[in-house]
């Protein structure tokens, strides 16, 4: 079964269709038949990336943490992420329970090395240094 366009696409396909002068026109918010913002909210919770997309996190921003520091987000990181993508990052949990153990078995089988190329940590090593996996 096809799944029906979204509501992005179906604003850009008529942003398209007035373009080569169809003659139709955008409803303003709140008008008839025009999408609702909760209509908005839900369409974010499941578009998609662009690739090579993404959120742009900064350590000077104070959205991430520096390597030297543990290599994570900050909860200004987590807020910023969770909004553009409707999803549900949490706070570390390096003092044990469900998420710690999920957190490690996932991050320790991710590739790439423990240090870089100035035998300094990476931030695959700080994070899990930080989360105390393997203790």
């Amino acid at each position: 079964m096809a799944t029906k366009p979204g509501l992005y696409a179906n604003i850009h396909a008529k942003e398209a269709r007035i373009k080569a002068g169809s003659g139709e026109k955008m409803r303003k918010p709140g008008a008839k038949g025009a999408p609702t913002a909760q209509a908005f909210k839900e369409s974010a919770k499941t578009a998609t990336m662009k690739k090579g997309g993404g959120v742009s996190l900064a350590i000077g921003r104070g959205e991430k943490l520096p390597v030297s520091q543990g290599a994570g987000l900050t909860a200004k990181g987590r807020a910023k992420y969770n909004a553009a993508t409707g999803s549900h990052l949490k706070a570390p949990q390096p003092e044990g329970g469900a998420r710690k153990k999920s957190f490690c078995a996932r991050m320790s089988g991710m590739p790439g090395p423990m240090k870089d190329e100035k035998g300094e940590p990476t931030r695959k090593a700080a994070s899990l240094k930080r989360w105390k996996c393997g203790s």
